[in-house]
């Protein structure tokens, strides 16, 4: 019966659950955790319009009556118990999808989701940035959202708002939402309310978030939930025309469990002194991270066994590789050895001001541009002035208008006046005007940029992770408007659906906007908010604009918790095309066409010079750094603006890349990331990531590789021998032996062979190999230099005993069994899900005895690349070995194959992940490292990007309000903004990019945006003149990786006169098409003391330029700046090539 219960658990966890895609659930009371399928129903969806609350989704029959915090609690008696401080999702929400949440569950844990599951949210307000907030929140999955909205859709909604459509004018806002946001998570329940809001209301909510109210009304209803018994979270926000604003007040004393989001530092202690304050070295393995007043813990010391007390003990003076501790050791027995030394982090209360006094002294603001660092000020008065002038006059002040201007500037100097705290000695007035112009707009940019800053702030009053904003933050991104000084009568609305946009920009930039030619590159995440944001900016609506949108990629039910474009049928079909046509519904208009195409050097017949010359602008939507480094030099070669963005967690950033302006994505780089050597991955890992990367390497090589050779063989025995024969080296031989193992000892033709190889696996991996280590190196084991051999950071093992009563053993031996038998084609007998059948299967298996061998090598040079030892014997070996691969292949059944498997992470009910869990975690056990659980290895040995919709959200705004001053051009270089956010902290940080380096040679000078174009069809000797009359001299030239000329290769002098394209044909093996006009080559030059010169590109031209015949005269740099002529004339006759230079580096000085 135990091994049952064990067994029974086991199959529990490896089994997948699948996701709830019904609408409302009516579950019975008392049987919320037995409803069946059979139970759900299609979502209700009310066209009522009275004060009545209309809800969808999945709701339980009994969740009015206790299921959310804040519901009448202020009546409930709880004795002499001390209320809560704030209010958190409470309650027994359901299992958390694990398919559906895991970037969300790498960011937040299981913990915060648990509390968001069953957090009650209120938006007010369902203009473009309560439907932006309300994305980001039902996509990550709280227990419900109440939407209120008392107005009706206008066309002037249609600017910044992703749900409505010119169908929904007339209609509630609120009402008009509740079908396309219930459709991105059936989870959630959706509500709607269209009459005037009470306070009392609120009480049934943990946080309520405004977006169109009035400071009277929000003073009112912040104090009642300021003083609410648990306090009910309070956040106000608007966005204006291209200014924003957050308040956030989260109760008198709230509790921030996680300030960061980050794991707890840790590091591997070398050495601790007896001294007061002790001194704590640790092993340069990596850099500490603790900083003074951190509080750490420690274990597994071994000497000085006082400090394994698990108490937190204080940091002081902390370096790089060591700290002091606040604690006299002197007393302390003697450190010997070992130890960890973990950060304890500390919970935060903050202690929150109500909005009305917080108004009166706000204290200090967020900040988000330090070159704006008096702006915050400024702006608190404006969004007053703001609130007063809408009270006074009942409406908003009208785009261009100058009395309304000075009306609203009246105030703010009025309100100015009047403060106690923080006066202003001057008022930016022209800074005012932009606000009052666009007061009455909600752009989409800014709606999404601060519908990700919104949202992320009500997770954090849900559930108390991560720091919350406190409690002012002010934003404006004035450098977006045009250049030049805007006419008011272009600012007038004309009755599109851009209205709002135009009352902002102008009526001629909204021209731009629709005529641009843009092309977004991949269309996960990033690149649904990125279509979403265009289709409502109205880039690529006009007649002359298209967007192309291209990825390679299908949807995976992964997607769904950010990509909100997609739905739960979309699974498995192409991202692009299902991106596309969300899009097109969001905007009619949009003139998209969607690729499937990955953007590579395989497909620039797809993506050709046309396509790239045509283009506006590019905006990377990319999830690797190799991808991005690829476009970056195509829009380096062809000069075109790319807007580049990524986000980590809920981290994100932004990086315009503008021709000539700034320096390329490629031009700076991260430092690649520290790998662990071979040697502690394979015998001495020291932490669960060295567990789950060798458990990686394991199942690949086992069940994929591995397989993957035996066909290779079978297919061609007779060229697979030669191969082998012709490597002739130590792999060759692992290979063979490899194959042979697999095909003769360890061959198996029944699923009882298969349980009986798992078995042995587990012998083999964590009892053998460790018993063969320890035998080599003892633990008293020492160095070539008389030191301790398991010194830090090295662990000593120990022998697992195996045993069918551990859960996790016979997790393993259960999914290797299983595996192993996929990739012999074995049927998987019904038994298998029998806890006793399988347990007896596996107890029959006969486990040979070990002994461990004397003079075994174990590489333990950190340094070495390879397991495999080269010996001079191995091509003996090697043939010997195919001789005995030959008489294997006799025994084969005909046309027998193995099936290799390829590991797939998202697929819980494959067995992939159960298997490398279970290799990492019986690998941890033997080193005693903490083992972690399967979503912790799925996150890591998957290589899972963290992932929220917040950070995608912010990021894509921002990228979007650089578009505006892309698409309008002629702004100087600080009008742009690169941006790194952390929203856990939160942190804004917004600069000025970095320019181009520029290089100087004589009187020329270029930058990497340069590239110099030689016509004429030169041959080598007239290329080497034309840059020896610059006065350079030209040492190699190459074409892709082949050498077409180095002054050091004598034989190379011969090429001399001959054509350059004929050589890039005949030595490049350069394959020109027919509407390739030019090739390019890369120079190598030195000056005349011989310095190197880095210069441009040189593109040859081998066809005419123009019409029939060459630009006159040697051969010189052309540039569409000095020739604008010429470039109109090659445009108008649509010939198929482009100068892509602004410089004339012919002795003509830098423009």
């Amino acid at each position: 019966m135990e091994i049952e219960l064990v067994l029974s658990s086991s199959l529990h966890y490896m089994l997948p659950r699948k996701r709830a895609v019904g609408g409302e659930a009516v579950v019975a009371e008392g049987e919320e955790d037995n409803c069946s399928a059979g139970s759900l129903k299609k979502p209700r969806i009310s066209t009522a319009t009275t004060g009545t609350t209309e809800t969808t989704g999945n709701v339980n029959s009994n969740s009015n009556s206790n299921s959310s915090i804040g519901n009448n609690n202020s009546n409930h008696s709880r004795g002499d118990a001390k209320p809560p401080i704030m209010a958190l999702g409470e309650g027994n929400p359901p299992d958390i999808d694990e398919d559906l949440h895991s970037r969300q569950l790498a960011v937040y844990g299981r913990e915060t989701m648990r509390r968001l599951f069953a957090s009650n949210v209120l938006i007010s307000g369902m203009q473009g940035l309560g439907a932006e907030i309300a994305k980001n929140l039902i996509l990550a999955g709280v227990k419900s959202v109440t939407l209120h909205d008392e107005g009706s859709v206008e066309l002037w909604d249609l600017s910044s708002n992703f749900i409505f459509t010119e169908d929904d004018v007339g209609k509630n806002r609120a009402l008009a939402s509740v079908q396309k946001l219930q459709e991105l998570n059936n989870s959630v329940v959706i509500s709607t309310l269209t009459t005037e809001l009470t306070k009392e209301q609120l009480s049934d909510f943990q946080a309520v978030v405004f977006t169109n109210i009035s400071i009277e009304k929000a003073i009112e209803f912040d104090d009642y939930c300021h003083n609410h018994q648990p306090p009910i979270s309070f956040i106000k926000s608007e966005v204006r025309g291209l200014f924003g604003s957050v308040f956030c007040d989260f109760g008198p004393e709230f509790t921030v469990f996680d300030v960061d989001g980050e794991d707890p530092h840790t590091g591997i202690i070398a050495s601790i002194s007896n001294d007061n304050p002790a001194l704590v070295a640790c092993v340069d393995d990596e850099r500490l991270e603790f900083q003074d007043g951190d509080l750490v813990v420690f274990s597994e010391v071994q000497g000085m066994t006082e400090l394994n007390d698990g108490k937190p003990r204080k940091v002081k003076n902390a370096r790089p590789y060591s700290f002091s501790l606040d604690e006299d050791t002197t007393n302390y027995g003697a450190y010997e050895k070992g130890g960890i030394v973990t950060q304890v982090k500390q919970p935060k209360v903050l202690n929150f001001k109500p909005l009305k006094e917080a108004l009166k002294d706000p204290g200090d603001f967020l900040q988000s541009d330090f070159s704006k660092f008096d702006r915050s000020p400024l702006l608190h008065l404006a969004f007053q002035a703001l609130d007063k002038f809408i009270m006074e006059l009942g409406r908003f002040p009208v785009a261009g208008s100058e009395e309304d201007a000075q009306k609203l500037i009246s105030f703010a100097c009025n309100i100015n006046d009047s403060s106690t705290v923080g006066k202003l000695e001057k008022i930016d007035q022209k800074l005012l005007h932009h606000f009052t112009f666009g007061a009455r707009a909600v752009l989409n940019p800014m709606a999404a940029m601060f519908g990700g800053v919104v949202g992320q702030e009500v997770v954090k009053a849900c559930s108390g992770k991560f720091h919350p904003l406190f409690q002012f933050f002010y934003f404006d991104s004035v450098e977006s408007l045009p250049t030049e000084p805007l006419d008011p009568s272009d600012l007038k609305p004309i009755n599109s659906r851009y209205d709002a946009q135009i009352s902002v920009f102008g009526a001629k930039l909204q021209k731009k906007l629709e005529d641009a030619k843009v092309f977004i590159v991949g269309s996960g995440a990033l690149g649904c908010e990125f279509l979403k944001n265009v289709a409502l900016m109205g880039v690529c609506c006009g007649n002359q604009g298209k967007l192309i949108i291209t990825d390679d990629d299908v949807i995976e039910k992964s997607n769904l918790s950010r990509q909100f474009l997609f739905r739960d049928w979309n699974i498995g079909q192409a991202k692009s095309t299902v991106a596309a046509s969300a899009a097109a519904s969001i905007n009619r208009r949009l003139h998209i066409e969607a690729l499937q195409n990955r953007a590579s050097p395989e497909t620039e017949n797809v993506f050709d010079d046309t396509f790239w010359e045509n283009l506006s602008v590019v905006i990377n939507a990319l999830d690797n750094v190799n991808a991005r480094l690829y476009i970056d030099q195509r829009c380096l070669y062809f000069q075109k603006p790319l807007l580049e963005s990524g986000t980590l967690g809920a981290k994100c950033n932004t990086q315009m890349v503008i021709p000539h302006l700034t320096e390329n994505y490629g031009a700076s780089r991260d430092p690649p990331e520290k790998q662990a050597p071979m040697c502690t991955v394979h015998s001495f890992p020291h932490n669960i990531d060295h567990c789950l990367t060798w458990a990686r390497s394991e199942f690949e090589g086992l069940l994929e590789k591995t397989p993957a050779e035996v066909n290779a063989f079978l297919v061609n025995p007779i060229e697979y021998a030669s191969a082998m024969k012709n490597a002739g080296d130590a792999q060759a031989r692992d290979n063979l032996e490899r194959v042979i193992e697999c095909l003769d000892k360890e061959r198996c033709e029944t699923f009882q062979d298969c349980i009986t190889w798992a078995r042995l696996k587990f012998e083999d991996y964590f009892a053998n190999r460790v018993k063969q280590l320890t035998f080599t190196f003892p633990e008293d084991a020492a160095t070539s230099n008389g030191a301790p051999f398991w010194s830090a950071p090295k662990r000593f093992p120990r022998p697992l005993q195996f045993s069918i009563d551990d859960p996790g053993q016979l997790h393993f031996v259960m999914a290797a069994s299983v595996l192993r038998a996929e990739t012999f084609g074995i049927p998987i007998p019904d038994w298998v899900k029998s806890p006793m059948k399988f347990a007896d299967a596996v107890s029959k298996v006969i486990v040979p005895d070990f002994l461990p061998k004397k003079d075994v090598k174990i590489v333990t040079d950190e340094k070495a690349t390879s397991l495999s030892t080269a010996s001079v014997d191995d091509a003996a070996v090697i043939n010997e070995l195919i001789m005995k691969l030959e008489k294997c292949q006799k025994k084969l059944p005909p046309g027998f194959r193995m099936n290799p498997i390829q590991f797939e992470k998202d697929d819980d009910s494959n067995y992939h992940m159960d298997l490398i869990s279970a290799l990492a975690n019986m690998r941890a056990r033997n080193y005693s490292i903490p083992e972690v659980d399967k979503l912790k290895a799925k996150f890591i040995a998957g290589r899972i990007i963290p992932a929220i919709a917040t950070s995608t959200a912010m990021a894509t705004g921002l990228v979007c309000l650089e578009l505006y001053k892309v698409l309008h051009g002629g702004h100087k270089m600080e009008d742009y903004k690169n941006t790194f956010a952390n929203l856990a902290l939160p942190l804004f940080s917004m600069a000025e990019p970095v320019p181009p380096k520029v290089i100087k040679h004589q009187d020329m000078s270029w930058t990497v945006w340069d590239r110099w174009i030689l016509g004429d069809n030169p041959t080598l000797r007239e290329l080497l003149q034309w840059l020896r009359d610059k006065g350079l001299n030209a040492y190699s030239i190459s074409y892709g990786s082949c050498l077409l000329y180095n002054s050091m290769f004598p034989r190379h002098k011969e090429r001399m006169d001959r054509k350059l394209v004929d050589l890039a044909k005949e030595i490049g093996k350069a394959e020109l098409p027919t509407y390739r006009r030019h090739f390019d080559v890369v120079v190598a030059c030195e000056d005349d003391e011989d310095n190197d010169i880095d210069i441009p590109q040189i593109s040859i031209y081998f066809s005419p330029l123009v019409g029939s015949s060459a630009p006159s005269g040697s051969f010189s740099c052309i540039s569409f700046v000095i020739f604008p002529c010429m470039f109109d004339l090659i445009v108008s006759l649509g010939i198929n090539v482009f100068f892509f230079i602004t410089k004339a580096c012919a002795c003509v000085p830098s423009v």
